[in-house]
């Protein structure tokens, strides 16, 4: 397991404000929806089984990548196990904070839009996404790569960058400056 410094005073947070008993009893209902055993679904995601267990009964705070790879094996984006928010939900990674502002479907796919604030000085490494998953990033402020890790792009203010996700990704700020960005992930519908 490797472990993240947070610099500049920044605390380690919980991955998400939604209550995680909320969460984990909307993946479990999922998991056992397709038919996959707790241990099936933990060895595809690439996590303990224990871990997987703590997040569907809420008794542990998973990060932002453990989400994304449970979700992913799952065929579901994230917002699939988050409440549909009045307000804009915020979920963590080791770098990126990035708020669910609106969740839409169009026949076979699904689309999630976030505000992205990645801070400087922290990388994050996202697991794959499933099958057909693309990110699309456009820059407001700071400078910012991300992408496959193998092939990461580099944006700045007013530039837009995109990728298959359904490989390992990853984020990071360059420079002194927070990029703030917004991020429009496309989730066909997995074969």
């Amino acid at each position: 397991m490797r472990k993240v410094r947070h610099h500049g005073g920044m605390e380690p947070r919980p991955a998400i404000d939604t209550d995680p008993r909320l969460v984990g009893d909307r993946l479990r209902r999922l998991r056992q929806a397709r038919g996959v055993s707790l241990s099936e679904l933990a060895r595809r995601a690439g996590i303990g089984k224990a871990t997987l267990s703590g997040v569907e009964t809420g008794t542990r705070n998973p990060t932002l990548e453990t989400l994304w790879a449970i979700t992913a094996q799952l065929g579901v984006p994230i917002g699939a196990i988050l409440d549909t928010p009045a307000e804009p939900k915020v979920v963590r990674g080791s770098a990126v904070e990035a708020e669910l502002l609106e969740s839409f479907e169009d026949e076979h796919v699904t689309y999630e839009l976030y505000r992205l604030r990645v801070p400087p000085g922290i990388t994050q490494t996202s697991p794959a996404h499933h099958e057909g998953v693309s990110e699309h990033i456009t820059v407001f402020s700071g400078t910012l790569s991300a992408g496959p890790l193998d092939a990461p792009l580099t944006a700045g203010p007013g530039d837009h960058i995109s990728w298959r996700s359904d490989v390992p990704h990853g984020y990071r700020a360059h420079g002194p400056d927070i990029v703030r960005a917004t991020l429009l992930m496309r989730y066909p519908a997995k074969p």
